[in-house]
């Protein structure tokens, strides 16, 4: 059965309450894009971790799908009264039903981080051999191995695990990069996370690639030294996070810092420099990851 996708034209101050009229009017989903997606005008808006995104883009299209056989112009003039709002404009078009599951999945191919490292869906079959595969589906929480961050960081556990080591992946996101260590042969492992729901997704891919890893809400983490930190998440945070993650790294430990731009590494070098000797940033597509050892205490 085909649906009706319904695209309405509307302002950033008026999307959300438009969202929850159409799904009063019961909208089977609904979502909010930037209406200069794909042009010289288009806005990206980012939010901190743990921090609401405090603002939405200028221009905006309510994008709403409905059942076959639904009046789109009774819908739209009834989601806008409910709110009071001008009739604004509108497009409809039909949505064919498919197998969304098949089509999803046919978007996301096995990974391939370096010659012994791979990142495979569980609907692909993994790489044979002597590769080492974490079995990852994308999902609610953040780090699938395809943004050049994730790989980074990936890549650098890969050349410098040794095997024992203890290791704390903050920001863990998906569990990805403490997955990935303890399967590279890294000793305990730990992830911290502030999103409820990563520790939730973290468990399960952990469980599901068969490692240990202890996974923690900030406040529950243990307080201790380890002898790697990974840290891949954003600027701002990290330059927050700075003390905390610098005292997790004992000395001679190291550190790995990813989701920094090219432009700010040495903003973040030389905040990290108090504590760490950094050797040159790697860099994939204007992303770096930041690895350092921690100096001696005096």
């Amino acid at each position: 059965m085909p649906w009706q996708e319904l695209r309405i034209e509307t302002d950033s101050n008026r999307a959300e309450a438009l969202s929850d009229a159409l799904f009063d009017l019961s909208a089977l989903a609904v979502s909010i894009e930037d209406a200069t997606a794909g042009t010289a005008d288009e806005k990206p808006i980012f939010g901190e971790p743990g921090e609401p995104v405090d603002q939405m883009w200028d221009h905006s299209v309510v994008v709403a799908l409905f059942d076959e056989g639904i009046a789109p112009e009774f819908i739209v003039a009834a989601a806008a009264n409910a709110i009071g709002l001008a009739q604004p404009k509108f497009t409809v078009s039909t949505v064919e039903e498919q197998d969304w599951v098949r089509l999803t999945q046919s978007q996301f191919d096995p990974i391939r981080i370096s010659d012994r490292l791979w990142i495979t869906p569980t609907w692909h079959e993994a790489p044979s051999g002597n590769a080492i595969n974490i079995a990852l589906d994308p999902g609610l929480a953040f780090g699938t191995g395809s943004h050049p961050t994730t790989r980074l960081c990936l890549k650098w556990l890969d050349r410098n695990i040794v095997g024992g080591e203890t290791v704390l992946d903050y920001g863990c996101g998906s569990g990805i990069l403490a997955i990935a260590a303890r399967k590279l042969g890294a000793g305990a492992t730990d992830g911290v996370d502030i999103d409820a729901q990563a520790m939730i997704a973290s468990r399960q891919n952990a469980e599901q690639n068969g490692v240990q890893v202890d996974f923690y809400l900030p406040d529950a983490a243990p307080h201790r030294e380890y002898d790697v930190v990974v840290a891949n998440i954003l600027t701002n945070p990290l330059k927050t996070l700075a003390p905390l993650l610098a005292g997790r790294v004992h000395a001679g430990g190291h550190i790995a810092l990813s989701g920094i731009l090219e432009e700010q590494a040495e903003e973040v070098m030389a905040i990290y420099g108090v504590w760490f000797n950094f050797l040159p940033p790697a860099a994939e597509e204007g992303w770096v990851c930041l690895s350092g050892t921690r100096k001696a205490t005096e």
